[in-house]
């Protein structure tokens, strides 16, 4: 993120006197631009020019020659025969192992109190057998450089400046006492990653004079007209991305005969080093600094080692490149590069245009020609070879929020005029500047528009005032409608909604009052989620604890056991799952849920009673698409695809019981969870929803054919019910019609699954398919009978039927049979044995009559008796027991 000292702010607006790195972050919030940190300043407390008095070799008794000194630090001296340790000579007494240095040399002092770079904080200490009352400092010392063969001689290392007198505070002077604000910019103000539009944005927030350092004339002579002798450069983009070139401008200007050991100004190095960027040499730290100042990236190339024309084109396939980094890169042919022609027109690589150069060409120790690039080049193209080669340099970090088209010939002129300044030479009259921009952007905005966005009336004027401060050119409004040209620098402006924000930025966000919006009326949930959240209430009221798992699952269908035909392995694989082992999406509830369980029992939870309610994947059928192209919108039809190739996912309910339904008391025995448990939690949410179930066999090794109504056929093989007990899991459905509802499973656990997910012997579960079930709740609202005060009359049954007759049916007949009398119907025995028939059972139901207006007599029971044994032998064959 952009640093921020400012002492270089200051170059391009007027920095409000008295204004620190807080401040200053104070004043950019209110334009939106958020403060990252504030970096202190890297050197604090005494650290002044000294001068060397006396300089006196003594030999350590570890053999290392040091220097006892003598050092005249002005008011910070101590007196003659004062101190650590008393001198004749007003001086301070310090130890310096360095000697590259000597009497009347004038050196940089940290004195005791002084914190330099990495936290070294400087004390009076003893060493060396004296008492050494400061340090005499290195450059790396003061975070100058990584020099530390020797210490400062400040005329010798600063030739071109005025040395301060002794005992001056040279912390300022040197650059290292100056606080740095780091901000965090937005993707779409890709222009405050430069000085240049932080400056703007702070004149933006106060006010304050801005000189636009973009402009001619103002830090940059008047760049020349182009012309026939610049050195020549072609485009060639045969392949657009979207239709848009990768490059709609090209300067290069050419310096002759510069110094190739000509130093970097120390005034530059220190703000390239404020920015986070080391010195290079003088022609790439020029290009680093005009990039950072003024937001334009550039390029410094051997003008010797270039051979005419350059051009501009796409890569080809196979075609690879070696970086400045070293790494050698296999190129896409979305990749935009820069290229030279020693063997035909575009036959050398150079650089990824915008990302980075490659190592031929690149400005050495011997360069004395060099040519400078500053080019316009697509905001797409670039950020895909960055993503794409994993180049995420500071030109492609500009590049890919968009560049001010109108910049590359003063910045060029300006990395000209430095590096003849600096470095000599002469620049060629031959100018290159191509230039192929397209028509400004131009944006209709209506004048209402700003308060419909925001809420605040602004008045045309005011509006317009705005948009100018800007940057904007504004005309209008015409019919209530401004026309509006967004500035070059602005790429980010292009709707009516983007010029509603700036209005809003630049008037202030604090202006826009808080009016809580009225909440329009709600439909409230719909019956589905009124539905589950009913049926989790219920199972948590019945004591289970509600859970959530990963739908992620592996092997999860080989432990339950289910065949691999069974459609509930027909299950989604994830293209990039979140854990290799786990890449297909669960078909049930207790794929994941048993895993969920047999964690909490291994970790000592024996008694769990969990239920989760969550969506399953149900592939079978889909026909997945395509994945479309990043490069446009979908059309409808894609998006149509891709509807339809998502998987059906309806909503499910399992449950897992384990151990103890009831635990051992005082008053009472323990009780183990059974299946009779897991159906009842099955009824009891079917209840709740009002839908009546019926309950029968899930597994038999034979086809039951008896007479009557048809049943759910039970499955003859018992690894079809997996993971549930063949001989102890009902299936539970309901009748619609003439059509039959599978809506549950509920049971015993088989000892292979309780196994394979270290469960305890016998344990328990359900699985509950809450759409099934919802789709039989009635529409109509419950109508509640009143409370019939008339006596009861009891009636006991008991039916013979063949035994693979559910009782559940036999119970629906008998309701049907005793009609509307029928207050209760209770099965309360079963009995197989001697006194009825081989292959047959007895059923014996209680019945509890009552009218509703009168007292039943004797006739009206017996009645009810006879139409109950008559519907029973009609539709089951069933008799009624001696």
């Amino acid at each position: 993120m952009p640093m921020v000292p400012l002492s270089w702010l200051a170059d391009h607006v007027d920095v409000v006197e008295g204004t620190d790195a807080a401040a200053l972050a104070a004043a950019l919030v209110k334009v939106g631009l958020e403060e990252e940190e504030i970096h202190p300043a890297r050197v604090t407390g005494p650290l002044v020019v000294g001068r060397v008095l006396t300089r006196v070799e003594e030999t350590a008794s570890n053999g290392k020659v040091v220097n006892y000194c003598r050092v005249d630090v002005g008011p910070y001296n101590d007196a003659p025969g004062t101190g650590k340790e008393p001198s004749e000579l007003p001086s301070r007494g310090i130890i310096c192992g360095a000697h590259n240095f000597d009497v009347d040399d004038l050196v940089v002092v940290s004195l005791p109190g002084a914190i330099l770079p990495g936290d070294f904080q400087i004390a009076a200490r003893k060493t060396y057998g004296h008492i050494s009352d400061g340090m005499i400092c290195s450059a790396r010392e003061l975070g100058l450089g990584e020099d530390h063969s020797g210490i400062i001689v400040l005329p010798r290392y600063f030739p071109d400046r005025e040395i301060p007198e002794v005992g001056t505070d040279i912390v300022s002077w040197l650059g290292l006492g100056e606080e740095v604000l780091e901000i965090n910019v937005t993707p779409d103000r890709g222009y405050c990653f430069s000085m240049r539009g932080i400056a703007r944005e702070y004149s933006h927030s106060t006010g304050a004079s801005f000189r636009d350092p973009g402009l001619p004339g103002v830090i940059a002579a008047e760049p020349p007209a182009a012309n026939s002798d610049g050195f020549p450069v072609v485009f060639s983009d045969d392949a657009p991305i979207r239709g848009r070139v990768g490059v709609d401008r090209f300067v290069a200007r050419i310096v002759r005969g510069t110094n190739p050991n000509a130093p970097t100004p120390r005034w530059m190095v220190e703000r390239l080093e404020a920015a986070g960027m080391r010195s290079l040499s003088l022609a790439v730290d020029i290009t680093n600094y005009v990039m950072l100042d003024l937001g334009q990236p550039m390029h410094a190339y051997d003008l010797g080692d270039l051979a005419a024309p350059i051009v501009v084109r796409r890569a080809r396939v196979g075609e690879t490149l070696v970086t400045l980094d070293e790494e050698k890169r296999e190129l896409d042919p979305q990749d935009l590069l820069i290229t030279d022609s020693p063997e035909g027109e575009g036959s050398r690589i150079i650089g990824i245009a915008g990302v980075m150069g490659g190592a031929y060409s690149e400005v050495s120790e011997n360069t004395t020609d060099i040519l400078f690039e500053a080019a316009h080049f697509d905001a797409v193209s670039v950020a895909r070879s960055s993503r794409r080669h994993k180049l995420h340099s500071e030109a492609a970090k500009r590049f890919e929020r968009g560049t001010d088209p109108a910049l590359p010939a003063v910045a060029a002129q300006r990395a000209v005029e430095l590096l003849v300044q600096y470095g000599g030479g002469t620049v060629d009259e031959g100018v290159t500047d191509i230039d192929q921009r397209g028509e400004a952007v131009v944006i209709a905005l209506p004048v209402g528009e700003v308060e419909r966005l925001t809420g605040v009336a602004h008045s045309p004027e005011r509006i317009a005032e705005l948009l100018r401060t800007v940057g904007c050119v504004v005309e209008g409004p015409e019919d209530g409608v401004f026309t509006v040209t967004a500035p070059s620098w602005r790429p980010d402006l292009t709707l009516p909604a983007d010029l509603v924000e700036e209005v809003a930025r630049l008037d202030g966000y604090d202006n826009i009052p808080v009016i809580m919006p009225t909440a329009p009326a709600g439909h409230g949930l719909t019956t589905a989620q009124e539905a589950r959240r009913l049926a989790a209430s219920t199972l948590a009221d019945g004591g289970l604890v509600e859970v959530e798992s990963y739908p992620f699952v592996s092997d999860t269908w080989d432990r339950q056991g289910i065949p691999e035909d069974d459609p509930r392995r027909e299950a989604l694989r994830l293209r990039n799952p979140m854990a290799d082992d786990s890449p297909w999406l669960r078909t049930t509830v207790l794929d994941t849920l048993l895993d969920v369980a047999g964690r909490n029992v291994s970790r000592s939870n024996a008694d769990v009673a969990i239920f989760e309610v969550a969506k399953v994947a149900r592939p079978a059928g889909t026909v997945p698409a395509d994945l479309p192209s990043a490069d446009e919108r979908p059309s409808d039809e894609v998006l149509a695809a891709l509807e339809a190739g998502i998987p059906a996912q309806p909503w499910h309910i399992g449950g897992v019981l384990t151990g103890s339904a009831v635990p051992a008391g005082v008053l009472a025995n323990a009780r183990a969870f059974d299946w009779a448990d897991a159906l009842e939690y099955v009824r009891c949410v079917a209840s709740a929803l009002g839908v009546r179930v019926e309950v029968t066999r899930a597994w038999m090794d034979r086809v039951p054919a008896h007479k009557g109504a048809p049943m759910p056929a039970p499955a003859t093989d018992p690894a079809a019910v997996a993971p549930f007990h063949p001989g102890r899991v009902a299936r539970v459905f309901v009748r619609a019609g003439r059509d039959l509802v599978d809506v549950a499973l509920a049971g015993e656990l088989s000892p292979a699954a309780c196994r394979a997910f270290g469960l305890p012997a016998r344990s328990c579960a359900f699985e509950i398919d809450m759409d099934a079930l919802i789709s039989q709740m009635s529409d109509q609202p419950i109508q509640v009978k009143g409370v019939s005060t008339f006596p009861l009359a009891k009636e006991d049954i008991a039916l013979v039927v063949p035994s693979d007759i559910p009782a559940s049916r036999v119970e629906q007949i008998v309701r049907q049979g005793a009609g509307q009398l029928a207050e209760s119907v209770t099965l309360f025995d079963i009995y197989e044995g001697d006194q009825v028939p081989e292959g047959y059972r007895s059923l014996a139901f209680a019945l509890r009559l009552r009218a509703a207006d009168h007292t039943l007599t004797a006739k009206e029971s017996s009645k009810v008796r006879e139409q109950v044994v008559a519907k029973a032998a009609k539709v089951l064959g069933a008799s009624l027991r001696a």
